[in-house]
């Protein structure tokens, strides 16, 4: 599989698992979950260090932050219950709309 845009998916699919993990690991105290938290980050930087040799850096980066941020929002939202106030959803709005700007072609 070395299409990098699915490379690309697989990577921002990994850090959102480690960076969900993290509240699991209690302070990096618990085991399990901080080996998760360690192993899903590294396979994320892994796959970005292969998706950036054909994908613009730029781009790369705007993706990976902007789906991984939306993503997170959701997973506190639905995984742990936390709420989303107006701001937070203005904000998830704006980031959406940052890389879509930063995704187009000139």
């Amino acid at each position: 599989m070395s299409n990098p845009w699915t490379l690309l998916l697989l990577a921002i699919s990994a850090e959102v698992i480690g960076t969900s993990c993290l509240r699991l690991s209690e302070g990096m105290t618990r085991p399990v979950p901080t080996l998760l938290v360690f192993t899903a980050y590294a396979i994320a930087m892994a796959l970005l260090s292969k998706v950036v040799m054909s994908i613009p850096l730029g781009i790369t980066y705007a993706l990976w932050s902007g789906i991984g941020t939306v993503a997170i929002v959701l997973v506190g939202r639905f995984a742990y219950q936390q709420t989303m106030g107006v701001g937070q959803l203005i904000g998830i709005a704006l980031i959406t709309a940052g890389v879509v700007l930063v995704n187009l072609k000139q």
